[in-house]
């Protein structure tokens, strides 16, 4: 496959990428000529300058994953990379260590007046009595947002003997205690904090969390700083707040725009230590933000789910791996049950039994609605859209999960109700890696996938089976395997045939046509393309 490389990216993850797929660096185009040419590509890879906006993403025509090198994704539009089917994934922990220690870095620089005792020296200055400043043992540290990042941040503040506050809704005072973190509200850790750490992703509830209502809760001599993301802190309110004296100094490395306007008001508010972006510039994180990034892009690229996907569930490697062989299994049951409800199916019934009911199941969810989606869409229908296109046609899925399994190690099987109110149900497992079917509605069975499954509704009669199968015979399609369940002798009677060839319309007719069959389905489980 094809990678576009669009920014500057650490040689060891290019190499990594190189190892496995073809890979093309174009740095520094323009807008318009990373349209013209994304078509071309099946993964794209940026940092933090190239916008992938919605025109990007519509022009990306063959792509599957979009990587970002780096902890957030503020220039990838992803309501439009998910709408596409386009897997989104970043590098959340490479960076970690950088990004907590540059935010200590700015906190000893504000608390000890560096930067500016550093000028008034170069300017031929000696003002010691000037730049008199703050220990920060013994002071309270307040951390909104405990990522990782977070709880890093909080481990060295507790060396250094401050006392550790955090604000997260996310996150459980179990949790937090475990980085020696009392969780408060926003409201207390603003008033109790001498120094005020911001840790937060951009979005609607982040955007302009920090304004003026805010900054006045905090101490007249406290500190703000923001590593996160511009746009969080009111750069306004923070300059009028520093400017008069309502605030004990702030240390700022992100901006609302970046870079920063010459009428930004903080580049003149006094008390503050300013820097461009580098929460994530050392040699080691950009090594590791790229490797991880580039990992993160082979395993969509090879069709597994990536740990670090934003716009897909997370999994934990153990949950990957014991996952990851059922994704397919939940994707052919639910390509089978949309053509046997034949009215479409309004709502499906998820139940996973046996030693898989011990995971988090959610990515068996994404894969049965693409299936159940696969033959009913002309959008490109995968594990990222699917939950979003089946809401737009107001299909839902509950999910049930049981340690009885009976006979099998797991069972997943899926019960479908089509609009008019009838119910179908289908399950499967695995045999030595491979799928089989195993039920049909009330008939227990033991069938591999074919391309083709044909099923028949019909009385139970001497030659019914012989009919069938002279038919088929005489359009020349060969039967691999065959299955036959009944409810009595001489009653009710399902027959479930796998083929190698598709049954032509004519065929199809001729069976349905015997006396005795009830109804009839055939299935096209043959791969796309």
């Amino acid at each position: 496959m094809r990678i576009l490389v669009a920014e500057p990216l650490a040689p060891s993850g290019v190499e990594l990428l190189r190892q496995h797929h073809e890979v093309d660096e174009r740095v520094g185009l323009s807008p318009e000529e990373y349209r013209a040419i994304l078509p071309e590509y099946d993964a794209l890879l940026v940092r933090s300058q190239v916008k992938v906006d919605a025109a990007m993403i519509a022009a990306g025509t063959r792509l599957s994953v979009i990587g970002r090198a780096g902890v957030g994704v503020d220039n990838v539009d992803l309501d439009a990379a998910t709408r596409a089917g386009i897997t989104v994934v970043n590098a959340p922990t490479g960076n970690t260590i950088a990004a907590a220690e540059h935010t200590l870095a700015l906190l000893f620089a504000l608390a000890r007046r560096v930067p500016a005792a550093d000028a008034s020296l170069r300017r031929g200055e000696w003002r010691r009595s000037a730049f008199t400043g703050v220990e920060l043992r013994g002071k309270v540290l307040g951390i909104v947002g405990l990522g990782k990042i977070g709880g890093a941040i909080a481990d060295r503040a507790r060396a250094l003997e401050m006392t550790v506050l955090g604000a997260d809704p996310y996150v459980t005072a179990d949790a937090a205690a475990n980085h020696g973190i009392e969780l408060v509200g926003l409201d207390e850790l603003l008033e109790r904090s001498d120094v005020v750490t911001l840790h937060v992703p951009k979005t609607k509830a982040t955007a302009g969390m920090i304004g003026a209502s805010q900054l006045a809760r905090m101490k007249p001599t406290a500190f703000l700083l923001n590593v996160s993301r511009g746009g969080v802190v009111d750069e306004m309110a923070l300059a009028a707040a520093l400017k008069g004296g309502a605030l004990g100094g702030a240390a700022i490395d992100v901006f609302s725009s970046e870079p920063p306007a010459a009428d930004n008001p903080l580049l003149d508010a006094p008390n503050t230590v300013l820097t461009p972006h580098l929460g994530a510039s050392t040699a080691e994180a950009q090594v590791a933000v790229a490797e991880e990034a580039s990992q993160q892009v082979l395993e969509v690229l090879d069709g597994r789910p990536a740990r670090y996907a934003v716009n897909a569930p997370l999994l934990t490697p153990e949950t990957a791996r014991a996952i990851a062989p059922y994704l397919p299994l939940a994707e052919l049951l639910g390509r089978f049950l949309a053509q046997y409800s034949r009215g479409g199916v309004r709502s499906v019934t998820l139940e996973v039994a046996g030693e898989l009911a011990e995971h988090d199941v959610t990515p068996l969810h994404a894969a049965v609605l693409r299936g159940l989606l696969q033959d009913a869409s002309n959008e490109r229908v995968n594990l990222v859209n699917a939950g979003m296109l089946a809401k737009t046609r107001g299909l839902t899925i509950v999910e049930r999960r049981t340690p009885d399994a009976g006979a099998f190690a797991t069972l997943v099987t899926l019960a479908g109700t089509a609009a008019d109110g009838v119910v179908r149900t289908v399950a499967g497992t695995l045999a030595n890696g491979e799928p089989r079917f195993v039920r049909l509605d009330d008939y227990w069975l033991d069938v591999a996938p074919a391309p083709w499954m044909l099923i028949s509704s019909h009385m139970d009669r001497p030659g019914m089976i012989g009919r069938v199968g002279s038919l088929l015979g005489a359009a020349d399609v060969n039967i691999s395997a065959m299955h036959l369940g009944r409810s009595a002798p001489r009653s009710d009677a399902v027959m479930f045939l796998a083929l190698d060839d598709p049954v032509p319309a004519a065929t199809e007719a001729a069976i349905r046509a015997i006396d005795g069959v009830i109804d009839q389905w055939v299935i096209d489980l043959e791969p796309a393309g």
